[in-house]
């Protein structure tokens, strides 16, 4: 089995040590909210996560989900756990309290839903996508929407699902074919058909509701013709709505998540915002669900690196590398986390994962401070910052869960392949992050061709001032002065890179071929950034911590600095490269030279 527990004191230490987070919420009008209540709400969400939905993980893997009776059965105690869950509060926990929500901050519920993701991802998207909907709704929806969707969904009653792609229209929605006729009785009856609908049907609960993009009869072609639309499961007299799942996709993971083709025969649904408007009021639940999904990246990453670590310790396999004659060692053979390679794989999964927590963490309290200020110029700046690393985080987010992932399952040599241990299902489940929400290359474009030169380069410029204060802070304290040069490195070529590609001259072919190692690099940057800020704070030995622990996020730094980081040179000179390389002699249009 895969080996999970809540890392209660490295989000104590990031939220309280590097974060410094219930000061900064205090000052942005949060009250009552104490480093204490966080540790126990932490603590509470972990054991909940450990003991009663960890163990659903393989036998959710193994039995799935599956259309049953014209309804979707999800695996043995998925729905048990859920009413638990929502019966605690979790379901919303950062929820408005004018609806029934908690109202605690998005710090928080970032780490609690990091924990959810790391034990069981296939369960984590429901309640992720609602969130989302939750959001769309509060920012877009009008009073009767409000009153009628928000309570349900933020008690758990309900949940939410989008509805976008089709079959001919995935990443182009300007393509989408569904329409959304008015009924004479009031609302839209919705007819088309929709696929890769992740948790549109369930038996957690007795209704939900699906948010979906259509077209009115007069809408003008292209993206600027959807509309969105809230369409219920069940109506207010209980009866079913007339949409119906054809069936649950067979998938290489998530087997415990129903990813559904949906049809709408006349469904029933209300409009959700302004029409022909309905592509805006989505990316509110879009950008959020980004942000989750990259959670969904480092909850994996946080499983595998535990895995790892454990079986490397007490596998005994051949003899490591030692000055000394023999090992110096009675055993017949050396814990395999003595090997370097071993060794790196451990520390690199460990690194990354703790990297991308921080900045999904750092993110969400910028937010958090946003939300009760009245000062525009840090709302901005909050804005700012969302947008600048939203793509960074959903896909770095991702492919380092994956790349974490796969190290584990190379650290456990063939056992990482039988399935009963777990890991290859981690691999398997996490796969799917770096596609849906935007494939990864739809986010570095996102950065490349928008983010970058947004308000005139104002969020970028934010970025270089922020890892320039952080280099201050590690040149100033000569425990973590080592630091400093690598991640200076790596900022320079992260602006040198940029303004070459973002270069009015720069033709967009040049732009496009190079966004995926610009956003690596941008996201290695960024990940020192985090390990900046970590390094800084353990430097200063705060109280309450084990020492051992402290020394270990020094190293870990340097690890990051000395080892991940040179990475960005050759990403630098493969995004230099540009759009030549990729039509040189002999490479036409089509490729199809290439079949031989």
């Amino acid at each position: 089995m895969s080996v999970y527990q809540p890392p209660l004191q490295s989000l104590r230490f990031l939220l309280n040590a590097v974060l410094r987070a219930p000061e900064a919420l205090a000052e942005a009008g949060w009250e009552d909210l104490s480093a204490d209540l966080f540790d126990e709400v932490l603590a509470q969400a972990g054991r909940l996560v450990t003991d009663r939905l960890l163990p659903l993980n393989l036998s959710g893997d193994e039995e799935g989900a599956a259309v049953v009776d014209g309804g979707v059965r999800t695996p043995a105690g998925f729905a048990a756990f859920w009413q638990i869950w929502r019966a605690g509060g979790w379901a919303g926990l950062a929820g408005d309290p004018a609806y029934g929500g908690q109202g605690m901050p998005a710090v928080l519920d970032t780490l609690v839903t990091e924990m959810l993701c790391a034990a069981n991802l296939a369960f984590s998207i429901t309640p992720g996508l609602t969130q989302g909907a939750i959001r769309a709704l509060a920012a877009h929806g009008d009073a009767a929407i409000k009153g009628w969707c928000l309570p349900p969904m933020i008690a758990g009653e309900w949940t939410g699902a989008m509805a976008l792609t089709e079959p001919q229209a995935g990443t182009d929605l300007g393509l989408l074919r569904a329409r959304a006729d008015p009924d004479p009785a009031g609302g839209f009856r919705l007819t088309g058909q929709k696929m890769f609908i992740s948790a549109a049907d369930h038996d957690w609960t007795d209704n939900l509701v699906h948010l979906v993009l259509a077209r009115l009869p007069d809408a003008p072609p292209g993206t600027r013709g959807i509309s969105l639309f809230v369409v219920p499961k069940r109506l207010a007299d209980g009866a079913r709505n007339g949409w119906s799942v054809l069936s649950v996709e067979r998938k290489m993971g998530l087997h415990a998540s129903p990813t559904c083709v949906v049809s709408y025969d006349g469904a029933l649904g209300w409009l959700v915002g302004a029409p022909h408007r309905g592509l805006t009021a989505m990316f509110t639940m879009m950008n959020h669900e980004r942000l989750f999904v990259g959670l969904q990246g480092v909850g994996v990453g946080e499983c595998a690196a535990q895995s790892a670590l454990a079986y490397a310790q007490e596998r005994l396999q051949g003899r490591a590398p030692s000055e000394s004659k023999g090992g110096g060692t009675d055993q017949p053979a050396d814990p395999i986390i003595r090997h370097p390679d071993v060794r790196r794989m451990v520390l690199t999964a460990r690194a990354l994962t703790d990297a991308g927590r921080a900045l999904a963490a750092w993110t969400a309290l910028w937010l958090d401070r946003a939300e009760k200020s009245a000062d525009p110029s840090l709302r901005q700046e909050a804005e700012d910052w969302a947008a600048l690393l939203t793509p960074i985080i959903k896909a770095a987010g991702t492919d380092f869960g994956f790349e974490a992932a796969v190290l584990a399952q190379q650290v456990m040599g063939g056992h990482g392949y039988i399935r009963d241990n777990g890991v290859e299902q981690l691999v398997r489940d996490v796969r799917a992050t770096q596609i849906y929400e935007g494939a990864n290359g739809v986010q570095a474009l996102d950065l490349v061709q928008r983010k970058l030169t947004l308000h005139g380069g104002r969020p970028l410029a934010r970025l270089v001032a922020a890892v320039e204060a952080a280099l201050a802070d590690l040149a100033a304290d000569p425990a973590t002065a080592a630091l400093a040069p690598p991640l200076r490195d790596g900022l320079e070529r992260l602006r040198a890179c940029a303004a070459w590609l973002t270069a009015a001259e720069r033709g967009p072919r040049d732009a496009a071929a190079g966004a995926s190692d610009l956003l690596r690099l941008a996201a290695l940057v960024v990940y020192g950034w985090m390990w900046a800020l970590m390094a800084v704070a353990a430097a200063r030995r705060p109280a309450g911590y084990d020492p051992a622990f402290l020394d270990a996020r020094v190293g870990l730094a340097g690890f990051f600095m000395e080892r991940l980081l040179p990475e960005t040179a050759a990403l630098e000179a493969r995004a230099r490269g540009g759009d030549a390389s990729l039509r040189g002699p002999g490479l036409a249009e089509d490729l199809a030279a290439l079949q031989g």
